[in-house]
């Protein structure tokens, strides 16, 4: 089996907590990227050492990533470009990353990468101008059809849970951000206790590892304990099973969702509940299944048609999606075909055939070092590895994905359909 593409992979603690990977390729461009255990979802929780919980506005996660590049000596964006680095980040519901990569200067880059994520700078002018700008992301994000169907189909799923909230929050909870909000965020989990490094490039691991060192032993931090993230209990009935709305789209959408009503799970866990989910969707409505074939053929769907299950400690659901010109039949025949498909049972050469595809597409993924960067950070906040990913497909049986046919309940389901307007 091919473990060797794993061998390669560098791994180290560095006190007081920074976990730091590295994967040593002959690659012309270098990449880095800093991850913090810290998303969207983090709004309510227990400072190590305190013991009452704190519940900060919806969205202060993202507002804290787009303001982390402002410094009091100027613009981190701006220094990485006149460095010959090209920088970006991003929010996810569970992680918040910072990143860069680079041909050449990649160690200058690397420095102020390093430092710019660990020296906050908010002023209540920087703050006011930032509210603005996002709240009018916000405002464009209700004219994105795409977007608005995911997040009309999360809120339809989901009752409490704040996976239901925009990652950026709303304009109302954006109101409400403050600069000593946003240090106060920042002091609790920008921790190098919670957060990582990765480097995928021609580098030395030592001399990452090195640098790291460096860096945090000029940096006054105090040992952290565990910060208790606090999560409603999330009702098993969905919120709203159907939603229409009108937009400026030329064709019908239809959006399916499935809301996980699994225990709470971790670490491997949680891995083969991902696996198995995600292999069970392409056995009955992946591309190579009777079933797509019999909606494409019936021009029911087209190529933009996709499926996937997003799996996290807390929360898990399963997304379909696509343009359709009858958005109601095309919702009754996948529900139905479903129900076929569940009696009809998951065939063993069908579980061989889509893992050989997966560990396939997983070893191909090791060419993108983006993709094996963040990889590694999103599995290590999870308490796994990607090793873990392949030990989980290579030992799947017809059985897991059976079990996870209760995902995949109509009644755990909702809808919404986006219709062009009259």
């Amino acid at each position: 089996m091919p473990v060797a593409i794993f061998k390669d992979i560098y791994h180290q603690t560095v006190e007081p907590g920074m976990d730091v990977f590295v994967l040593p390729r002959k690659y012309n461009k270098k990449y880095a990227v800093v991850g913090v255990k810290y998303g969207s979802v983090d709004n309510e929780f227990i400072v190590p050492g305190e013991d009452e919980g704190v519940v900060v506005p919806a969205g202060i996660a993202h507002f804290l990533e787009h303001k982390m590049f402002d410094e009091e000596w100027g613009n981190a964006f701006e220094r990485f470009s006149q460095l010959g680095a090209s920088a970006n980040a991003y929010t996810s519901y569970t992680v918040t990353a910072y990143l860069f990569s680079a041909t050449e200067g990649f160690w200058e880059s690397f420095e102020l990468l390093l430092d710019f994520v660990q020296q906050p700078y908010f002023t209540p002018e920087s703050v006011a101008k930032e509210k603005g700008i996002i709240q009018q992301e916000l405002m464009m994000i209700e004219d994105d059809p795409d977007r608005k169907l995911f997040s009309s189909l999360l809120q339809g799923l989901f009752q409490r849970h704040p996976v239901r909230i925009e990652i950026g929050g709303t304009v109302d909870s954006i109101a409400k951000i403050t600069p000593e909000l946003l240090y106060d965020c920042h002091r609790t989990f920008y921790h190098p206790a919670n957060m990582a490094v990765c480097v995928v490039g021609d580098v030395d691991p030592d001399e990452v590892t090195r640098r790291v060192r460096e860096d945090l032993q000029g940096r006054d931090y105090e040992p952290q304990g565990e910060i208790r993230r606090i999560m409603p209990t999330e009702p098993a009935e969905v919120h709203r099973a159907r939603m229409e709305t009108k937009m400026l789209v030329s064709r019908p959408r239809l959006g399916i969702g499935f809301k996980e009503a699994g225990p709470p799970l971790k670490g491997k866990d949680l891995l083969r509940r991902e696996a198995a989910t995600n292999l069970l969707l392409q056995a009955v409505l992946g591309r190579s299944s009777p079933l797509y074939s019999e909606l494409y053929e019936a021009g029911l769907i087209d190529d933009q048609f996709g499926l996937r299950y997003y799996a996290s400690e807390h929360f898990g659901f399963t997304m379909i999606e696509g343009e359709t010109e009858d958005p109601d039949i095309l919702y009754q025949r996948i529900i139905e075909g479903l129900a076929k498909a569940r009696d009809e049972g998951v065939a063993l050469a069908d579980l061989e055939r889509l893992r050989k595809k997966s560990i396939g597409r997983l070893i191909n993924a090791f060419d993108s070092s983006d993709y094996v960067a963040n990889s590694l950070l999103s599995y290590h906040f999870e308490g796994t590895s990607l090793r873990d990913y392949l030990d989980v497909l290579q030992d799947l049986t017809l059985a897991d994905l059976e079990e996870r046919w209760r995902h995949l309940d109509p009644k755990a389901a909702a809808s919404t359909i986006i219709r062009p307007m009259d």
